[in-house]
């Protein structure tokens, strides 16, 4: 799909506040209400926009725990990372998984309600003995959470 510098700014906006009217969205995109409206239309179905969700704050859900964790598994076994990845995948708990370089195999990002609960994830999960380590971080604080991010150049460069 191409995408023009209309496009562009509506991303931008959408990024920061995807509940703006067509009102606010032409005034920071330079188009008619209806035309923002039409376009947003246009990325959500072809699935430049992937979804649309609410971020609730911690406090307000049963998990307002975040641990953060890097994995290591066994190198002798690379089918058991596939094994791995579909039940970090299906374990509710863990929020965001990422399969990165370095030292650790996996980092992921876990909600939980509390230790005891992050105890029982960690045996259900890494007592298999193809997981040789994990690390674990309890965060403190949340400094800064952001999920938009700068846009290509060209956005019609996406990889497939």
């Amino acid at each position: 799909m191409d995408l023009d510098e209309f496009d562009r700014r509506l991303l931008v906006a959408l990024q920061r506040d995807n509940r703006q009217t067509g009102e606010e969205l032409a005034a920071q995109v330079g188009l008619s209400p209806a035309a923002c409206l039409r376009r947003t239309q246009r990325l959500r179905e072809a699935r430049v926009i992937e979804r649309d969700v609410a971020i609730v704050a911690a406090e307000y859900t049963e998990r307002p725990l975040t641990v953060i964790t890097q994995v290591t598994l066994q190198r002798d076994r690379p089918d058991f990372l596939d094994t791995f990845r579909r039940r970090i995948i299906a374990a509710p708990e863990v929020t965001q998984a990422y399969y990165v370089t370095g030292a650790a195999d996996l980092v992921l990002v876990i909600a939980v309600a509390d230790m005891e609960r992050y105890e029982s994830f960690t045996r259900r999960e890494f007592g298999d003995p193809q997981v040789k380590r994990f690390d674990t971080m309890v965060v403190m604080n949340q400094v800064k959470f952001e999920i938009a991010t700068p846009l290509k150049a060209k956005l019609s460069d996406r990889k497939e």
